[in-house]
């Protein structure tokens, strides 16, 4: 993923400061030396990176420390302090409210990811009880119009455009006017790119801003532009009053680090970033978290509120009736696994548990794993999926329709049969079980078993097994 190289190397360099035996100036500067080979390699502006290493230094002044103060924490407190200056302009972002009409407008270059941006945006706040509606500004690029209809239809969100009308101005103007006739309280006005930076096009998104009045304007970056995303942000900023950041193709494995430069170039927050090419696979950006996960640290509060979309709340109750009585069928195991896929790539999950850095995490055989089992299970009855004694439904005749049915050998039918008994066998034993919630430590158990499920044995083995998988988990509920 983006920026994962960049957070292994800082880590390391964080790792190896504290196996030093004594904290001086030579460490200090070995140190940070590290971190800054690290961020320019990355494409982080020289100036930023300069500024930060000046930061740390007026910080951690050794000479002025005490014999008694913990010099490796201080030192790992600055960094994670400037890293998040970097990332945090100390202003937060206009945010839309609800039965008032607010206008956004949004600007970047052609193949930012500008058009899929505006209907990820509109999905998000509408699943959060907003009504969206999207405006095609774009005259400048073929299709344009057509893309914004199609991701509009999918996601069941009003729009306007026109193939014929020429001037941007005048459907953007056009577009506001009609859904604020319709009570919309977020219309979305998507503008024109190019494919470099020219007088046209900050002139066109000018006038478009003038006749709409924006509440708001989010520059859309994609994250791997490299060195250029300073002045290309700063460019952005000039044309137009920019007051947020959108950072697209963050699943991508570029660099990325330029686009860390964005912020201090348009002095605007990152507010969300998109981690791949679907509707839901768009996050909120949050500057500590996100730093606290580049650093290996964890996010504790993240992890609880992913886990906490594994069971849809309106299955919540059922299942928790099941599993109170003891019953567990395949259906439930498929459930849940169909759940899972659907929060979100499994690394994500990985990147938020404290001592993971991101180079620990798999790539992509949790998610195969439990696609291959879903395939298998795909090829049974009713009465296979919803039966809780597996000795009983599946013989040896059913087991071998099962494999012919699935496409899949005889042993990996018997491979997905045992991990659900494992299972199940868990679940039997969760009595009196509460989904998760914030502040909820009997939550842990559930919490532990979803993730020793989709762990392959080697990265269990990173926790130490099962045993440090459950004091990962006790440690996780002191803190939540």
């Amino acid at each position: 993923m983006v920026l994962a190289e960049l957070g292994g190397r800082i880590t390391h360099a964080i790792h190896q400061m504290r196996n030093v035996t004594i904290i001086d100036e030579k460490a200090l500067n070995e140190c940070l030396n590290e971190i800054t080979r690290a961020l320019l390699q990355s494409d982080v502006s020289f100036s930023l990176v300069k500024e930060m290493q000046t930061n740390i230094k007026k910080i951690v002044n050794l000479q002025d420390l005490a014999a008694g103060h913990n010099k490796r924490r201080i030192i790992e407190q600055a960094i994670f302090g400037e890293l998040c200056k970097m990332l945090d302009p100390g202003k937060p972002a206009f945010a839309p409210k609800k039965a008032k009409p607010s206008v956004v407008m949004f600007v970047g270059l052609q193949g930012a990811g500008k058009t899929t941006t505006c209907t990820k945006y509109a999905y998000y706040h509408q699943k959060n009880g907003y009504k969206p509606a999207l405006v095609c500004a774009d005259t400048f690029r073929a299709g344009a119009f057509d893309q914004l209809k199609q991701n509009a239809t999918k996601a069941n969100i009003p729009f306007y455009g026109s193939y014929t009308e020429s001037d941007p101005v005048k459907i953007a103007v056009e577009g506001v006017d009609r859904f604020e006739k319709e009570n919309c309280d977020l219309i979305i006005v998507d503008t024109s790119g190019r494919h470099k930076q020219e007088a046209s096009l900050f002139e066109e998104m000018r006038q478009v801003a003038e006749a709409t009045k924006p509440d708001l304007v989010i520059f859309v970056m994609d994250s791997s532009i490299g060195q250029a995303a300073f002045d290309q942000a700063q460019a952005f900023r000039q044309g137009v009053a920019v007051g947020a950041v959108i950072i697209t193709k963050m699943d991508g494995h570029a660099k990325g680090g330029g686009a860390l430069s964005a912020v201090a170039a348009t002095k605007s927050p990152v507010i969300f970033i998109g981690t791949g090419e679907h509707m839901d696979q768009f996050e909120v950006f949050d500057v500590k978290p996100f730093v606290n996960r580049l650093l290996g640290m964890g996010d504790l509060s993240g992890l609880v509120d992913k886990l906490q979309e594994v069971v849809p709340k309106d299955q919540q109750a059922e299942l928790l009736e099941k599993i109170s009585k003891g019953y567990f069928s395949m259906r439930m195991m498929y459930d849940q696994y169909q759940s899972f896929l659907n929060s979100g790539p499994l690394n994500q999950l990985y990147s938020m548990l404290p001592g993971v850095s991101a180079q620990m995490m798999p790539e992509g055989e949790s998610e195969a794993k439990i696609k291959r089992y879903m395939t298998t299970m795909d090829s049974m009855t009713n009465e296979e999926l919803d039966s809780s004694n597996p000795s009983k439904a599946f013989n040896e005749s059913r087991i071998m329709r099962i494999a012919r049915g699935s496409g899949k050998i005889v042993r990996e039918v018997m491979e997905m049969l045992e991990e659900y008994k494992r299972m199940a066998k868990t679940f039997s034993n969760m009595k009196g079980l509460k989904m998760l919630k914030n502040g909820d430590k009997s939550s842990n158990k559930s919490a532990q078993q979803l993730m020793s499920n989709v762990m392959s044995p080697q990265m269990l083995q990173q926790f130490g097994g099962m045993s440090g998988l459950q004091s990962l988990m006790r440690q996780m509920g002191a803190n939540i």
